[in-house]
Protein backbone atom coordinates (compact mmCIF):
# COMPACT_ATOMS: atom_id res chain seq x y z
CA UNK A 1 0.00 0.00 0.00
CA UNK A 2 1.48 3.27 -0.82
CA UNK A 3 1.73 6.09 1.78
CA UNK A 4 0.29 8.94 -0.83
CA UNK A 5 -2.97 9.06 -2.50
CA UNK A 6 -3.84 11.23 -5.15
CA UNK A 7 -7.59 12.91 -5.58
CA UNK A 8 -7.66 11.43 -9.16
CA UNK A 9 -11.61 10.70 -9.44
CA UNK A 10 -10.99 9.19 -12.86
CA UNK A 11 -12.59 5.56 -12.94
CA UNK A 12 -14.68 6.52 -9.76
CA UNK A 13 -18.45 5.86 -10.16
CA UNK A 14 -19.86 8.65 -7.64
CA UNK A 15 -22.37 8.40 -5.04
CA UNK A 16 -25.71 10.12 -6.39
CA UNK A 17 -27.81 11.79 -3.50
CA UNK A 18 -30.01 14.83 -2.43
CA UNK A 19 -30.71 16.59 1.01
CA UNK A 20 -33.17 14.35 3.02
CA UNK A 21 -37.09 15.90 2.13
CA UNK A 22 -37.32 17.13 5.59
CA UNK A 23 -34.26 19.29 5.52
CA UNK A 24 -34.80 21.02 1.75
CA UNK A 25 -35.88 24.33 1.71
CA UNK A 26 -35.69 25.43 -1.87
CA UNK A 27 -34.85 24.16 -5.27
CA UNK A 28 -34.12 20.32 -7.02
CA UNK A 29 -30.42 20.16 -5.42
CA UNK A 30 -28.34 16.35 -6.84
CA UNK A 31 -25.45 15.65 -4.74
CA UNK A 32 -22.56 13.51 -6.66
CA UNK A 33 -19.59 12.28 -4.55
CA UNK A 34 -16.58 10.58 -5.45
CA UNK A 35 -14.57 9.33 -1.83
CA UNK A 36 -11.32 8.42 -2.56
CA UNK A 37 -9.98 7.38 0.92
CA UNK A 38 -11.96 5.68 4.09
CA UNK A 39 -9.53 5.46 6.78
CA UNK A 40 -10.06 3.64 10.44
CA UNK A 41 -11.15 5.83 12.58
CA UNK A 42 -13.83 7.81 10.83
CA UNK A 43 -11.53 9.96 8.58
CA UNK A 44 -13.24 10.15 4.78
CA UNK A 45 -11.68 12.30 2.03
CA UNK A 46 -12.80 12.67 -1.64
CA UNK A 47 -14.76 15.28 -3.82
CA UNK A 48 -18.05 15.88 -3.71
CA UNK A 49 -20.76 18.05 -6.07
CA UNK A 50 -24.34 19.88 -5.95
CA UNK A 51 -26.08 21.36 -8.04
CA UNK A 52 -28.51 24.61 -7.15
CA UNK A 53 -30.55 24.20 -4.52
CA UNK A 54 -30.79 25.25 -0.56
CA UNK A 55 -31.45 22.88 2.39
CA UNK A 56 -30.60 22.75 6.52
CA UNK A 57 -27.35 21.06 7.32
CA UNK A 58 -26.70 19.93 10.78
CA UNK A 59 -23.02 18.96 11.46
CA UNK A 60 -22.23 16.16 13.76
CA UNK A 61 -18.48 15.82 12.37
CA UNK A 62 -15.43 17.92 11.76
CA UNK A 63 -15.28 18.63 7.79
CA UNK A 64 -12.61 20.70 5.77
CA UNK A 65 -13.20 22.12 2.50
CA UNK A 66 -11.67 23.80 -0.62
CA UNK A 67 -14.04 25.01 -3.35
CA UNK A 68 -12.85 24.48 -6.82
CA UNK A 69 -15.45 25.59 -8.70
CA UNK A 70 -18.96 27.20 -8.35
CA UNK A 71 -20.80 29.48 -5.86
CA UNK A 72 -22.32 28.93 -2.84
CA UNK A 73 -23.38 30.29 0.46
CA UNK A 74 -23.50 28.65 3.81
CA UNK A 75 -25.26 30.24 6.70
CA UNK A 76 -25.08 29.62 10.15
CA UNK A 77 -28.08 30.10 12.81
CA UNK A 78 -26.26 32.45 14.61
CA UNK A 79 -26.56 35.11 11.19
CA UNK A 80 -22.95 34.59 9.97
CA UNK A 81 -22.42 34.26 6.22
CA UNK A 82 -20.07 32.36 4.25
CA UNK A 83 -19.89 33.15 0.80
CA UNK A 84 -18.17 30.51 -0.55
CA UNK A 85 -16.65 30.63 -4.42
CA UNK A 86 -13.82 29.12 -6.30
CA UNK A 87 -10.35 28.81 -3.88
CA UNK A 88 -12.02 29.58 -0.60
CA UNK A 89 -11.96 26.43 2.17
CA UNK A 90 -13.72 26.40 5.36
CA UNK A 91 -13.55 24.15 9.03
CA UNK A 92 -17.13 23.49 9.73
CA UNK A 93 -17.29 22.07 13.68
CA UNK A 94 -19.40 19.53 14.93
CA UNK A 95 -22.48 21.38 16.19
CA UNK A 96 -22.74 23.65 12.89
CA UNK A 97 -26.42 24.52 12.08
CA UNK A 98 -27.51 26.77 9.59
CA UNK A 99 -28.11 26.12 5.43
CA UNK A 100 -26.31 25.71 2.44
CA UNK A 101 -27.37 27.28 -0.86
CA UNK A 102 -25.76 26.22 -4.00
CA UNK A 103 -25.72 29.60 -7.03
CA UNK A 104 -23.81 28.31 -8.99
CA UNK A 105 -22.83 24.31 -9.57
CA UNK A 106 -20.21 23.76 -6.51
CA UNK A 107 -17.68 21.45 -6.39
CA UNK A 108 -15.26 20.81 -3.40
CA UNK A 109 -12.55 18.38 -2.00
CA UNK A 110 -13.07 17.52 1.76
CA UNK A 111 -11.78 16.04 4.73
CA UNK A 112 -14.29 15.01 6.95
CA UNK A 113 -12.84 13.25 10.47
CA UNK A 114 -16.01 11.41 12.15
Amino acid sequence: MTRALSFDITGIQPDIGAPAEDRLISGNPEFRTWNVEEAPGGLYAGIWEATPGKWRIVYEEWEYFHILSGHSIVTGDDGERFDLKTGDSLVLRPGFKGSWEVLETTRKDYVIRV
